[in-house]
């Protein structure tokens, strides 16, 4: 995974801050875009009738920070003709920030027990797999260190006692990974896997769910990059193809 230089986050343009944003979009979703930015790519640019994020040269770049499912149908209209990259920030460090509706003000801060990590794509990935097989689309995986701002108003779901999500702000980007191709979705893989591997085992490898596990397995066999290849007390076993 690549590192990301300090200053990088301190990246200046003479765009203004008003650019960045589409007035609706979350402040995440804003300062990633000017994170991600480089002179020359061109900002909230039409291209086949959809909106894109970033236009660089010929790669479309579209910042999606949940829900794949709902960037699903634009993507399956514009890799017919382009390439686009498809870029997910995961939370490594995220800070919670409880705000009072009435008074307005931040009463609490606490950090987050849950850290991201890289196996977290698959939650969003297994919802857009097929997508691959068109050779036109790429994923960006950013690690981040972020804030979310919980508004105390009654609204929210009973997980986060009534408080509903009113933005999340980015502080700082640490990693970077690219996929490209199928095959670099092989790096996902520990190198001390079996060569035959199960559910099981790779939740055991990588320390993870076997929930999660599932997750990984089933987009990695749309994808392409590992197949179904024998059966062993009633679990499947899986090679890399």
């Amino acid at each position: 995974m690549k590192h990301i230089p300090e200053e990088r986050l301190r990246l200046t343009t003479t765009l203004t801050k008003k650019a960045f944003s589409s007035g609706r979009e979350s402040s995440l979703h804003s300062a990633l875009k000017k994170w991600y930015f480089l002179e020359g790519d061109k900002l909230e640019a039409k291209v086949d009738g959809f909106v894109i994020d970033l236009v660089r040269g010929d790669l479309l770049i579209e910042i999606q920070t949940a829900n794949f499912s709902a960037i699903k149908p634009k993507l399956i209209r514009l890799l017919n003709e382009h390439k686009v990259r498809l870029v997910y920030p995961i939370p490594k460090i995220k800070w919670i920030l409880h705000r009072s509706k009435i008074a307005g003000e931040t009463f609490q801060k606490r950090k987050s027990p849950k850290k991201g990590r890289l196996s977290d794509l698959f939650d969003e990935l297994l919802r857009i797999p097929t997508l691959f097989s068109k050779g036109n689309l790429s994923v960006e995986v950013l690690m981040i260190e972020m804030e979310e701002i919980w508004l105390d108003d009654g609204r929210g779901s009973w997980r986060r006692k009534g408080a509903s999500i009113e933005d999340r702000r980015l502080i700082r980007v640490f990693e970077r990974e690219i996929f490209e191709n199928k095959t670099d979705f092989l790096r996902i893989l520990p190198i001390d896997l079996a060569d035959h591997f199960s559910n099981r085992n790779l939740a055991k490898s990588l320390g993870i769910s076997v929930n999660q596990s599932r997750k990984i397995i089933y987009s990695l066999r749309k994808i392409g990059t590992i197949a179904h290849v024998d059966n062993e007390r009633n679990q499947m076993l899986f090679a890399r193809t």
